[in-house]
């Protein structure tokens, strides 16, 4: 066998292995759902993601993760995982997007990971990012965030031959999307507002049956990069400016965009900014939601729903698993 044939067989291999990952980490995170506990949740989550990174034929190197060495002790930025053979890949994760989703019993949290060639994500700090997404099949540029809001639904409809009333546009409920909610109200379009969890929102712009046509505010920076990498699998586009305006922003932060290559505070970046190159990603669901069901636990098992992707081949598979915990694993 070829080198070359060698590495793609490897790769399909590993895209078809992240959803264990993300099955460890959702398994793990939903024994704490609706318990009002967000720290344990998101602890169980990372605990179980680290070890089934580990056990993965990789050389991978954390890029997005829980946050800086000294406070994050697991899956910090930087971090080397896998077991120390296999290709040197980049890592995006969140191995609880929506630690409040999940602590509440709400739709929408995930476990996530993506991963890609070295240098195929945004090395984004942990601050803010405004983010506009639509799915994919329209035409390019449909939507900008520089554009007025009442332009971009006007020309999201006309590109789905729709009337503006027939969006629907998800929007993270904040105080800062006051402005945001008026005006999309003003035009018609119809509104969801989200708790938490903005990269299932994301996700949900590329799926017919979740209804979504677009998802506009501002998020979080990592998850804007994590949203980007399923897009770049699945199809969509988006733009994302990090957002440096809020009075929580310190100087500290603002440095260390710069030390990690952020010259221009103020740039728009596309989808293959923020994701680019062979990207894998997966997400399996803690709680239900748009596009997955959660995990179902009965007696000794449960049962998980997944999205496992890759850009190269474009391929989308839903894997449903069933976990015997009666059974030793070695």
């Amino acid at each position: 066998m070829s080198n070359d044939v060698m590495n793609y067989v490897l790769e399909r291999n590993l895209a078809l292995e992240t959803v264990r990952v993300t099955e460890a980490a959702a398994l793990a995170a939903s024994k704490w759902m609706g318990l009002g506990n967000e720290d344990s949740a998101d602890q169980a989550a990372v605990d179980a993601m680290r070890k089934a990174l580990n056990s993965l034929n990789i050389q991978g190197t954390v890029v997005i993760g829980e946050g800086e060495r000294d406070k994050a002790p697991m899956l910090y930025i930087g971090e080397k995982v896998g077991g120390g053979a296999g290709p040197e890949v980049d890592i995006a994760l969140d191995p609880l997007e929506g630690t409040t989703i999940c602590a509440t019993g709400t739709p929408n949290a995930l476990a996530v990971v993506a991963i890609s060639e070295k240098g195929g994500f945004l090395n984004a700090p942990d601050v803010y990012m405004e983010k506009i997404a639509v799915g994919g099949g329209l035409p390019q540029g449909v939507v900008g965030l520089d554009e007025k809001i009442e332009t971009n639904l006007k020309n999201l409809a006309k590109a789905k031959k729709c009337d503006v009333e027939d969006l629907l546009v998800v929007i993270l409920d904040r105080e800062r999307h006051a402005e945001m909610i008026a005006k999309v109200r003003e035009q018609k379009a119809r509104i969801q507002l989200i708790g938490d969890g903005d990269v299932a929102g994301i996700i949900a712009t590329t799926r017919a049956e979740s209804g979504v046509s677009m998802y506009m505010g501002i998020g979080g920076a990592p998850e804007g990069v994590l949203a980007a990498a399923a897009l770049k699998c699945v199809g969509g586009q988006m733009q994302g400016r990090l957002w440096f305006k809020s009075d929580k922003v310190t100087p500290d932060q603002i440095e260390r965009a710069k030390q990690m290559g952020i010259t221009d505070l103020n740039k728009i970046y596309e989808l293959n900014e923020m994701a680019k190159g062979d990207v894998m990603f997966s997400a399996t669901g803690v709680t239900g939601g748009w596009m997955l069901q959660g995990v179902r636990r009965y007696g000794q098992g449960a049962k998980t729903h997944s999205l496992v992707m890759r850009s190269r081949t474009g391929t989308v598979r839903f894997v449903e698993t069933e976990h015997n915990f009666s059974i030793k694993k070695f």
